[in-house]
């Protein structure tokens, strides 16, 4: 999720109404029967849509977002999730070739600058789990999930070609050019606030560097398993959206699934419960254990910077104010505790 716009030159508002034709002329590439309904259910870094026929069989349709990933960089993600989903490492969502035989199709519209990616993956059964329910037993499901996928990632042969974000301290809470923006543009990062997260940066940056990047430590990694990634259906956790996906920490897939509610008491448990899940498939060294919170922190403040550079965005726009505001006592246990 790099600090782009869906458009340099089109409203946020004006783009909406293009983004649903485009993906219903979108879904002419590809071998559906007609009567489709066509309706969005996201806008973030890319457009999804939920494709409906008159017979009930639904398609998931993603639109990317301009300049966001390269050809390379989609075609990738994808070669990723369908080894896992081949090997039957994971459960993820199965891609629809077009009719010309290709999973990436390009479509236009004489309103927009360029012509965007577009993929269509068959619907998954399941549904969102809840903040508001009890997570433990899902929390364990997905922390064997994760491991399952870094035992895959450890020793899956990338193709020659293979190409994705590297999310490292410098791409994440760095000063030239992050991915998400800088942490310092947040909204109500003001004069106090940036010192009190320059010192948490700092401190951050001090751990990471120490802790290290080898090849145990850091590779191929989701980065985005947050509760809107999972579905929950019945004792199986799918996972879906690799957009994200990338080289980073493996340990830091252990921050994401509390995005958004790091602050929430129920945190330190949900984490214990992953970890166990985790233990069950791969041995988690004591020393990515200790770097969780860490992880933790990172995200927090990665989120704070997104927030600011998608504010367009429904997610971004509820969470605002009000998310930076509670970083900061976060940061404050952070800091007496490693820093």
């Amino acid at each position: 999720m790099r600090a782009v716009t869906q458009s340099s030159q089109i409203s946020h508002t004006a783009l909406l109404p293009i983004l649903l034709d485009l993906a219903r002329r979108a879904t002419q590439a590809y071998a559906l029967p007609s009567g489709l309904e066509v309706m969005m259910i996201n806008l973030s870094e890319n457009a999804t849509f939920s494709v409906q026929a008159p017979d009930g069989q639904r398609w998931a349709l993603r639109i990317h977002r301009e300049g966001y990933h390269t050809p390379a960089a989609i075609a990738s993600e994808l070669a990723w999730l369908q080894v896992l989903r081949d090997q039957r490492v994971i459960v993820t969502p199965r891609q629809v070739p077009g009719r010309d035989g290709e999973i990436i199709q390009q479509v236009g519209d004489p309103r927009l600058t360029s012509p965007r990616s577009v993929m269509l993956s068959e619907w998954e059964a399941g549904a969102e789990p809840s903040i508001s329910a009890d997570l433990s037993r899902p929390f364990e499901q997905l922390g064997e999930v994760t491991a399952r996928m870094h035992m895959h990632s450890r020793l899956w042969q990338r193709p020659s070609w293979f190409t994705r974000p590297v999310w490292n301290f410098e791409t994440s809470l760095g000063e030239v050019n992050p991915h998400w923006g800088r942490w310092r543009d947040g909204i109500g990062v003001d004069a106090d606030r940036a010192a009190l997260f320059r010192r948490t940066v700092a401190v951050i940056g001090q751990r990471l560097a120490a802790y290290g990047q080898s090849s145990a430590q850091f590779g191929l990694i989701h980065c985005d398993l947050r509760l809107a990634n999972l579905l929950i259906d019945g004792d199986v956790v799918k996972v879906i959206d690799f957009d994200d996906c990338g080289f980073s920490w493996f340990m830091y897939d252990a921050a994401t699934p509390v995005s958004f509610y790091e602050h929430d008491p129920q945190v330190p448990d949900l984490i214990e419960h992953w970890k166990a899940g985790y233990r069950r498939v791969a041995p988690l060294a004591a020393a990515d254990e200790a770097e969780i919170p860490t992880f933790v922190m990172l995200r927090r403040l990665l989120l704070v910077a997104w927030i600011a550079s998608r504010n367009e965005t429904d997610l971004a726009g509820s969470m605002g104010l009000p998310y930076t505001n509670g970083t900061d006592q976060l940061c404050e246990a952070y800091l007496s505790r490693f820093g």
